[in-house]
């Protein structure tokens, strides 16, 4: 079945344009690299260490001379003439190649290889740029993912059919290479000719400066944190990712002991699982910005890493595919490249969309081109790595393996230290979801940001741990002091954002500190949740709502989501049968409900409505499974 996003205009002749760009970008570069390497080396005696970086370094430089006047231009133009333009250009680019490689003028193709490399620092602002502007907020995690996998997969497609046409020798070669430029080119120009418009997000004239701006962008970037460390953390991600491609024909040929096939496998497990990560991302996301999955994604491929480190050298010669294919050593190291890629697919999704929701509009096409200088800075500095690590510490590629793991690690650490919260609520998720049989409805109803009030009916001590799990953006809320205070569980409350509360006959006091404390986080735009009844159901019922709530919202009135809980009565947890957490377990995998309403607007809840809209919900939830309060 065909996604519904590759079926609508407004996303699919962009992901295919995009698409076929990088397949274009890639076959040039790899057939240029092998002619270079096989025909102009041997020919005319150049030195193939100096002619592989100096290609590497002329497809890299534009995007740290032009990305920023890219993101100018993005956001002063209309984005579907633009790429238009820009996929022009690559027409033009891959004509005048394909008349090269045909009369074998290698010095004219590095200088198309600049060429080229311009036009993708130029289109890659729009990129993701465009995106907002076709897609709803709940839509943009799935379209990146898209063009995640499509991106990842014409690298690995335009990689081996480089390879393909690189081998047919002669004039066939040269002929079948010419075409293949030209046509991708005219494939992609036709694909841009369906994009639909997106307007520029500011207005005036677009100045003639392609070689200034770098600065401003990343001044710009800078003050906005939130940004910015997304965009460190997508150049990190580049970093990674440049460090093991760029070794891995070595790790092929020194530990591996494979030829070009194994290095082509290896380099597929990796693409592939890039794409399989971000489609995993925006299946788990549920069409939501989900932040804790950076931190599991970098732990992903880091402990992948850390495997692929300990790896022994596998046969004592070259070997090809087939006779490698008979080694389990070598599926585990085809497994770890994939679950490589798998992490990174979930790592990078979210920084992106994280990017895409949090510039203003007007700019958001120049953090995309401060995303592209940073990506571009940080290759270089893998690349530096890579011989400071392996040339002059001398060390192996197993240890270099390591320390990239060990980067990765440290990586994850650092997020899970900087926003724990995020994290928290994904491992809660997952929790609950192995502890219940649980049923979702009506999540979209949770402002995508902003704030807001969560209100849902009381019946057992999980409900906090389900509503925590089951919202989509992270959840503040209130519990007594005593529990809060435990000795063994109060650095998880503290985490979690619980805000303590004591009853008024302990301290008169506690509850004006916690009301203080709801509206100071509804006013940084979080999400509080509250149970009304104050307490416990003693049996099952809904218990009248409290004033409280009616405090809360006279103070800071934000929008108030309604939502009704089922299956929990008759847990341990509850007071079914006696005190809550006084009984011993006699359910596993239970099956619970949560039904979320739509949301109250501003100023318009009362108490008895919200009274009477959660107790419609409790209900829905209860015949969904089967259950009453009975």
């Amino acid at each position: 079945m065909i996604p519904r996003l590759l079926t609508q205009r407004r996303f699919a002749p962009f992901f295919w344009t995009q698409a076929l760009g990088a397949f274009n970008d890639n076959v040039f570069k790899n057939v240029l690299l092998l002619l270079l390497t096989f025909v102009a080396v041997p020919r005319y005696g150049w030195d193939t260490g100096l002619l592989n970086n100096l290609a590497a370094g002329l497809f890299i430089l534009p995007f740290l001379l032009f990305s920023a006047w890219g993101g100018l231009l993005a956001d002063r133009l209309d984005k579907r003439r633009l790429v238009r333009r820009l996929k022009m250009l690559e027409l033009v680019t891959m004509s005048m190649a394909a008349a090269a490689v045909w009369y074998e003028a290698y010095a004219v193709l590095l200088a198309l290889l600049f060429m080229m490399g311009t036009q993708s620092a130029l289109f890659g602002p729009v990129k993701y740029a465009i995106l907002p502007q076709h897609l709803s907020p709940t839509e943009l995690v799935k379209g990146n993912a898209w063009i995640s996998l499509g991106t990842f997969l014409s690298i690995l497609l335009g990689t081996l059919l480089a390879g393909v046409l690189a081998s047919l020798g002669g004039a066939w070669a040269r002929g079948s290479i010419a075409a293949t430029l030209v046509v991708l080119a005219l494939l992609g120009l036709v694909a841009s000719l369906w994009v639909p418009s997106a307007p520029p997000s500011q207005m005036g004239a677009t100045p003639w400066r392609p070689w200034r701006g770098g600065r401003e962008v990343m001044r710009d970037a800078w003050r906005q944190p939130r940004v910015f460390r997304a965009l460190l953390g997508i150049s990190l991600f580049w970093f990674l990712g440049a460090c093991y491609l760029t070794q891995l024909p070595a790790w092929t040929r020194d530990v591996v002991h494979g030829n070009e096939a194994v290095v082509s496998a290896l380099l597929g497990a990796f693409a592939l699982g890039v794409g399989a990560g971000a489609l995993l991302c925006a299946r788990l996301s549920a069409g939501r910005l989900e932040v804790g999955l950076i931190p599991a994604g970098a732990v992903l491929f880091g402990l992948a890493g850390l495997d692929l480190g300990l790896s022994q050298p596998l046969a004592g010669s070259s070997t090809g595919l087939a006779a490698l294919s008979l080694s389990p050593g070598f599926w585990r190291q085809l497994l770890d490249f994939a679950v490589i890629g798998l992490g990174g697919g979930v790592y990078i999704v979210p920084l992106y969309t994280l990017i895409q929701l949090e510039s203003d509009d007007d700019n958001r096409a120049r953090m995309i081109a401060a995303n592209n200088i940073l990506n571009a800075l940080f290759m270089v500095l893998a690349a530096g790595f890579g011989v400071v690590v392996l040339s002059v510490l001398d060390a192996s590629l197993n240890a270099f393996m390591l320390t990239l793991s060990a980067v990765s690690l440290t990586l994850a650490a650092i997020i899970l230290c900087m926003v724990p919260r995020p994290a928290l609520r994904l491992s809660i998720f997952v929790l609950i979801r192995v502890l219940y049989r649980l049923r979702f409805r009506g999540r979209q109803s949770v402002p995508a940001r902003g704030a807001a009030l969560v209100v849902c009916n009381h019946v057992s001590f999980m409900d906090a741990l389900i509503l925590g799990g089951g919202c989509p953006r992270p959840l503040r809320f209130l519990m007594d002091r005593p529990i809060y205070e435990s000795r063994w569980l109060n650095w998880f409350f503290r985490i979690a954002g619980a805000i303590p509360v004591d009853s008024e006959r302990c301290d008169p006091g506690g509850v004006r500190r916690a009301l203080d404390e709801v509206s100071h986080a509804l006013r940084q735009g979080e999400v509080v949740m509250l149970f009304p009844e104050g307490r416990l159901t003693p049996d099952g019922e809904m218990q009248r709502f409290r004033r409280g709530v009616d405090i809360i919202l006279a103070r800071d009135p934000v929008p108030v989501v309604p939502a009704g809980l089922a299956g929990l009565w008759g847990s341990w947890t509850s007071n079914r049968g006696g005190k809550a957490l006084t009984k011993w377990p006699r359910r596993f995998r239970a099956r619970v409900a949560l039904h979320f309403g739509d949301p109250i607007p501003v100023g318009k809840a009362k108490r008895a409505d919200m009274e009477r809209r959660v107790s419609e919900l409790k209900r829905k939830a209860e015949a969904e499974i089967g259950v009453t309060s009975d």
